[in-house]
Order: structure tokens, then C-alpha cells, then sequence
């Protein structure tokens, strides 16, 4: 596998829905959310040490727009299950979303444009759900990508090895927390 090279200027860290109810409340595979969670935080630290923006994205959904589909969530979140559980700074951006895709709806590419950002690293769960949204959206947007494969996971291997394999090698660059930390330190 390639190098990687990251421009510390004109990147940027994403990290979608490490939140309570989400971490915690779901069976995942194949990491565990306390896995996810603890490579994300690594992440995050080592991004914050090079001065490289991280933005926190949580979802809180809007639980009177219910979609007309086979598999509804139909169980009220708690009032704590939107609360980030991924270790937050003062510097960092906080990002809320209601749909699955951190860009729909929130002014997370204005965010990413007024910084110069060019590159983005994505983690975070769900693999197959909310970081894949935001990863089409991000590619249509034209951003580069470094997808941090073991700092995500879906509702089950399956599903996280399809978006790996099936769609963010063919719009970005795949790699794992230390290949990524490695590239930030030496970039």
C-alpha cells in the first residue's frame, strides 16, 4: 500500500456519531463501539496536536418525520442518547445532524470551505450508514478521503467490510488509526 501523505494545512478530521446511545446501545461488528471509540479518540489527540481541525458529528433525529420504509426505528431515544462520548475540546467543531449524512442539512461543508479543507479523515459508526452518507456526499463535493477502517464499524462485518471494500477504496484512501497517525506525525 501507498504512503500517505497528509497536508496538515488542508485537512481535516470528521467523526460521525460516537455518541451514547449509538457507542453503547448496539451490538456492532467487526469492532466493538469501545474500540472505535478508543482509536477515534487517538485520532483526535494526535490531529489536535498538529493543529488539524476535528469536527464532531452527532445525530439527534427529528422524531416526528418518520420515513415510509421497512425498517423504522420505533423506540424514543433517550435524553441523553445524542450526548458525544468521544473526548471533546474547546477548539473542536460540533456538528449535529437529523439524517444519516453529516453534510444534509448542516453547514458542515461551509465549515470544512472557510478552513480551506481539502482532505478529509472519516471515522466513526456506522460504517455502511453514517459514515458512508457522508463519505458519497463528501466525494461529490470533491474531497479528498482517508477512510480509518479500524476507527469504524457497522451493525455487523458484512456490512462494514462492503462500504470498505465496495465503496471508500474507490473514492478515497483506506488505512488504519496507526497509518494515519504515523502520516500526521511525519507529515
Amino acid at each position: 500500500m501507498a504512503n500517505l501523505d497528509i497536508n496538515k494545512s488542508s485537512t481535516a478530521l470528521v467523526v460521525i456519531d460516537l455518541q451514547k446511545g449509538i457507542v453503547f446501545g448496539r451490538t456492532q461488528g467487526p469492532y466493538t463501539g469501545e474500540a472505535v471509540l478508543k482509536n477515534a479518540n487517538l485520532l483526535a489527540d494526535a490531529c489536535r496536536k498538529e493543529h488539524i481541525p476535528v469536527i464532531l458529528v452527532n445525530v439527534k433525529p427529528n422524531p416526528g418525520l418518520k420515513p415510509d420504509a421497512d425498517e423504522v426505528m420505533h423506540a424514543t431515544p433517550g435524553p441523553d442518547w445524542a450526548d458525544l462520548v468521544i473526548t471533546v475540546k474547546p477548539e473542536d467543531i460540533l456538528i449535529t445532524k437529523k439524517q444519516w449524512g453529516a453534510f444534509y442539512g448542516t453547514d458542515l461543508e461551509l465549515q470544512l470551505r472557510r478552513r480551506d479543507i481539502t482532505t478529509i479523515i472519516l471515522c466513526g459508526i456506522s460504517t455502511n450508514i453514517g459514515v458512508e452518507s457522508t463519505a458519497r456526499f463528501a466525494y461529490e463535493y470533491g474531497f479528498n478521503q482517508v477512510f480509518v477502517e479500524d476507527a469504524m464499524t457497522a451493525g455487523n462485518s458484512t456490512g462494514h467490510a462492503t462500504s470498505i471494500q465496495q465503496i471508500f477504496k474507490r473514492i478515497g484512501k483506506v488505512r488504519t488509526t496507526q497509518e494515519v497517525i504515523d502520516a500526521i506525525n511525519h507529515g
